[in-house]
């Protein structure tokens, strides 16, 4: 990526990570949850409890979330009223990038009632038949799995090889890589990332539903991918610094 975005070289980076410098491959893994996407875990018992409740007293329809979903996916898919943002105020969620499957979530009168039950006979059981989620795992492989998910819906092209490449290239696979030392860096936009997005470039490059967390590694891939789709076709045009 020109200044404006991405660029280091392939050899020796040097990243600073939780204040400490880092030189080489870096652990793959990360402990944090993918912003706004709904995790493998299962809803909590009281957290049901409480969703089914807002949605039982609104007199609402509802929807129970499954693995991959998004309130950004879901208010599209059910042609949600004033989109994810209703269904968030509605259910009074604090943290509207956090779901997970089995939550019961009361959709604003108007949406579309494919896909979702009344709030008296709310089940977060589905059956196999008829519904399939996907889960991914909380790694590089499976951040990048959920990425072109993701870029696949939003028609952004791009290849796992191509992502993969690049990530190797520009971070070493460590999601909280930051690069404190080149022209970027110096002009107060750091890169940051699996691979290395300055602010600006992310904010602009940011595909809905993801987290606005510029260190959340499928947000980060995936503004990074629909950013290399827009200057140069692909991320699988990109083979070196961009």
């Amino acid at each position: 990526m020109p200044i404006s975005a991405f660029k280091r070289s392939a050899q020796a980076r040097l990243f600073s990570v939780g204040g400490t410098a880092v030189v080489g491959a870096l652990a793959l893994s990360c402990t944090g949850v993918l912003g706004g996407t709904a995790q493998a875990a299962d809803a909590t018992s009281a957290t049901k409890a409480a969703a089914g409740t807002v949605a039982k007293s609104a007199g609402a329809t509802t929807y129970t979330v499954q693995a991959g979903d998004t309130l950004a996916k879901i208010a599209r898919n059910l042609k949600v009223p004033g989109g994810w943002q209703a269904i968030a105020s509605l259910n009074k969620l604090a943290n509207p990038h956090l779901i997970v499957p089995g939550q019961v979530l009361a959709l604003p009168k108007g949406s579309s009632t494919s896909g979702t039950t009344k709030a008296s006979t709310v089940t977060a059981t589905t059956k196999a038949s008829t519904t399939t989620s996907t889960i991914y795992t909380n790694n590089l492989d499976g951040w990048i799995k959920h990425s072109l998910a993701i870029m696949a819906q939003n028609k952004i092209p791009g290849s796992y090889n191509g992502i993969y490449r690049n990530v190797m290239r520009e971070s070493s696979g460590n999601p909280k890589a930051i690069n404190n030392w080149d022209s970027n860096a110096a002009k107060g936009t750091p890169s940051k990332g699996l691979l290395q997005v300055i602010q600006p470039t992310f904010n602009a490059y940011h595909v809905a539903g993801t987290s606005w967390d510029i260190y959340d590694p499928v947000a980060n891939i995936t503004a990074a991918c629909n950013y290399a789709y827009h200057r140069y076709g692909s991320i699988d045009n990109v083979n070196g610094p961009y």
